[in-house]
């Protein structure tokens, strides 16, 4: 029997992703910028005291969500937990983009908005960060004349680490009068710059969060969007009924609850990314100011080859030769003990 699939052209037209290999957890991690440090130890305790009917049962959300719609200093109506950060960013294109719709990115950028962008069949506006890593703000107030579904703006973004002054999206804000502005904040413990605050004065802005970064959760998957409670019930209405875990919720409850660790896990990588990139620099690599838990480095021809070799090391960069140019690598900030490792080896392939 010959059967033909109706598969969307959408899907058929774009290209599968990549996720990371696997057999990585021998290795040093610096190409995901995940937390190397780990979690809170009130994390473990947390799930370990989950009951077996806790985890035979469907989630209840009312307790985590005020507890963590505190930890933003919002009320709960203006808190959506979802699936991780990337289920979050799904939700915006389910209810705010048609098939043929468009959006608008700025790139190189976070890859998971063009990825859904091209599931959902839309299309992309893409703009490009300058030579210096400058936001093209002309370019986006540009394109928000022809009212797009939605923007999307990661700030501080990744890969670049470049942080958006906040009169700059203000600016946005006051064009994107009939688009959805989506400041993806997933670095923001980092930069210590947020832009919550003013959700009750622009409905049309929407703050995505993630605690797979400062609260090293990207194991267990949970994302946030923050917006104005009218807002928000749009994409409430485009959400599961079941979206977050049990565990998610509960590691979540723990982690905010232990600020000291993520605090000092914050300020453990603020220091190490100044003392490695004056390394880097020691060693003629250009880099580029960042707001995040990582680096940008420019390390010439032979920086893909300089990944190569670190792997079979058992060192992971992301090498971004192919979305920015030859030689581009982000580099995660881990451990001190973790960076001197890395530097040693740096400088023996250079």
């Amino acid at each position: 029997m010959k059967v033909q699939l109706p598969v969307r052209q959408a899907i058929l037209d774009r290209r599968t992703y990549e996720p990371p290999g696997e057999d990585r957890a021998r290795k040093l991690r610096l190409d995901f910028n995940e937390n190397t440090a780990g979690c809170s130890p009130a994390v473990k305790r947390a799930l370990a005291r989950l009951s077996l009917r806790q985890l035979a049962m469907y989630p209840e959300y009312e307790r985590g969500t005020r507890c963590l719609a505190r930890h933003f200093k919002v009320k709960s109506r203006e808190l959506l937990l979802t699936n991780g950060g990337d289920d979050a960013l799904r939700l915006f294109f389910d209810a705010f983009v048609d098939s043929g719709g468009s959006v608008v990115i700025c790139e190189p950028t976070f890859p998971m908005y063009r990825y859904w962008g091209e599931v959902a069949g839309a299309k992309i506006e893409v703009l490009r960060y300058g030579p210096a890593m400058e936001f093209p703000l002309e370019g986006v107030l540009g394109a928000l004349e022809t009212h797009p579904g939605a923007v999307f703006i990661c700030n501080p973004n990744n890969p670049t680490g470049t942080l958006i002054s906040t009169q700059a999206i203000e600016t946005i804000l006051q064009a994107a009068t009939r688009t959805a502005v989506v400041i993806d904040e997933a670095y923001a413990e980092f930069s210590g710059v947020t832009v919550i605050p003013w959700i009750q004065k622009y409905p049309q802005l929407f703050v995505a969060r993630t605690f797979s970064k400062a609260a090293g959760l990207a194991g267990l998957r949970l994302g946030a969007v923050i917006a104005r409670a009218d807002s928000l019930a749009i994409l409430r209405r485009a959400t599961a009924p079941f979206p977050v875990n049990v565990a998610a919720l509960a590691a979540a409850e723990a982690a905010v609850g232990d600020r000291q660790t993520m605090k000092r896990y914050v300020r453990d990588v603020l220091r190490m990314r100044v003392w490695f990139e004056k390394e880097l620099r020691k060693l003629g690599v250009k880099t580029y100011p960042s707001a995040g838990n990582f680096l940008l480095a420019d390390f010439g021809p032979g920086g893909t080859d300089m990944c190569r070799r670190l792997e079979v090391d058992g060192i992971l960069l992301r090498d971004r030769s192919k979305e920015i140019g030859p030689g581009f690598v982000r580099v995660s900030i881990g451990t001190r003990t973790e960076m001197e490792r890395l530097v040693r080896r740096i400088k023996r392939y250079r």
